[in-house]
């Protein structure tokens, strides 16, 4: 009996230390996915925090404020990629590299980017006796853009205070000489000389252009482009359109970018900025406006051609391409919504969408980032091209004019000057669009095809020829498929 109460207890000696051993360990483990669940609910619970609460609110913000640095300590994600605008780099057909340049009194800069007259001297001929035959660059980021302006050679012609429109922070600029009222602001601008205006502007074009600033909802703060847009939407038949109220979302977020990549003219002597839209969009439309209003904004010295210079229109351009169909706005390209963290936000280090390929074209195009850029390279290519026949094309006109305009009859030398007028604003339009053809390309090609038709036109009827159909007898009678009669 004593042996067997002593194989039992031997036994079972160990039973309750393995019990203890499981206990602790199951409690351990047990704590620890509690303690895994409770952070992983906390983060989740931070995160929502962070989308119901996108910006750490520092400062009082108001229409007072234009610095961005005020504005990025309530938002530092956004001013952080803000301030990287000031990077500089180059896709095949855009952007530009920094080139050293010695600073002086007239001209502080230590770094400028690279002549386009140097690039290619047609430039020089097409815009002989205007300024940008003076100085004219590669575009660089908006960290440079009023430093740009109000150092370049361009400056010797005495420039409006209107330039300063698409170049610098204008809310304050605008409120503060017109008492408050932006509107009057903007005429005061009109009527200054650019060293008058340009003591007013104190930073590029900031957050304060684009936002409200305590919603922080896109907003149009340019008067010319309020009445630009106003203008195109009567001819669509839309009466006293209010763009602030009245455009969707997604529109503004094209709207608050044309509100400077656009073209535009200074309108009778007191140089009022103004949008050519009443007519529309489109180049010849454009050509219309500006012939109805007789603008002239120089002579050429060689023709004697009145002439008319188009700027920057890519939100025209872009307007009769397939992603302005789509419903594809600026932003989603330029500045693609990226992740920091539990937050979505647009990207504001607005550049090249090759440069980021994978947000700007493969949320809706997928294949692979080289076949993206390789389409994107071959419409440029095509487009460059065309656009080297046509600036030839030009030339070869300028340079006829020049020849005969001592022969010519007055009404052929009045022909001749006015196809250089309109053949040269077509070809000057699209190559200042900073696309490279491919905000449109259909559209583009047409423009360049029809400016050097024009040129051509202008030289037969520079000699008396008689103008060219567009439909000559054997393709007049064509029948459907291609067969002749």
């Amino acid at each position: 009996m004593c042996n067997l109460w002593s194989f039992t207890m031997a036994n079972d000696s160990g039973t309750p230390t393995r019990n203890r051993r499981w206990l602790i360990t199951t409690v351990v483990l047990s704590a620890v996915a509690v303690f895994a669940v409770t952070a992983l609910l906390i983060n989740i619970f931070e995160r929502k925090q962070e989308a119901r609460n996108p910006y750490y609110h520092v400062v009082d913000l108001n229409d007072t404020i234009a610095d961005p640095a005020i504005w990025g300590k309530d938002f530092p994600m956004q001013y952080d990629l803000y301030k990287r605008t000031i990077d500089m780099q180059r896709t095949k057909y855009g952007g530009s590299e920094a080139l050293p340049h010695s600073p002086t009194d007239a001209d502080p800069r230590s770094l400028v980017s690279r002549s386009k007259l140097q690039e290619d001297p047609r430039l020089k001929l097409m815009w002989a006796g205007y300024a940008f035959s003076i100085d004219y660059r590669e575009r660089r980021g908006h960290a440079y853009m009023l430093d740009d302006q109000t150092f370049t050679e361009r400056q010797k012609a005495n420039p409006p205070g209107a330039c300063l429109n698409c170049h610098a922070s204008m809310v304050t600029v605008y409120n503060q000489l017109g008492g408050g009222d932006m509107m009057k602001g903007f005429e005061v601008v009109n009527h200054m000389k650019y060293s008058e205006a340009r003591q007013y502007a104190k930073h590029p074009v900031a957050c304060i252009d684009c936002h409200e600033p305590k919603t922080m909802q896109l907003r149009v703060t340019r008067p010319a482009f309020i009445q630009g847009i106003r203008a195109f939407k009567a001819k669509q038949g839309v009466e006293n359109y209010d763009v602030n109220a009245q455009a969707t979302r997604q529109e503004m977020r094209s709207y608050v970018c044309a509100q400077c990549h656009v073209t535009y003219y200074f309108k009778g002597p007191d140089k009022t900025l103004t949008f050519p839209w009443e007519k529309g969009l489109h180049v010849e439309e454009i050509i219309a406006d500006e012939d109805q209003s007789k603008v002239k904004e120089w002579e050429h010295p060689d023709t004697g051609a009145g002439l008319i210079k188009p700027r920057h229109p890519e939100f025209e351009v872009w307007s009769q391409g397939v992603h302005a169909r789509s419903g594809v706005a600026c932003a989603d390209c330029h500045m693609p919504y990226t992740r920091m963290g539990g937050l979505k936000i647009s990207d504001h280090q607005v550049n090249s969408p090759l440069l980021k390929i994978n947000r700007s074209c493969q949320t809706c195009h997928h294949f692979t980032e080289q076949e993206l850029r390789a389409r994107v390279e071959d419409i440029q290519d095509n487009f460059f091209n065309l656009r080297n026949t046509a600036m030839d094309a030009l030339v070869d006109l300028i340079n006829d004019i020049k020849a005969n305009k001592d022969h010519a009859t007055p009404e052929q030398l009045a022909q001749a000057r006015e196809a250089q007028r309109h053949a040269q604003f077509m070809i000057d339009f699209i190559i200042s669009e900073n696309s490279m053809g491919f905000h449109a390309p259909q559209e583009a090609m047409r423009i360049l095809g029809n400016a050097i038709n024009t040129c051509r036109n202008g030289q037969l009827a520079l000699h008396g020829a008689p103008t060219p159909s567009h439909n000559p007898p054997m393709i007049a009678q064509r029948q459907p498929g291609g067969s002749l009669p």
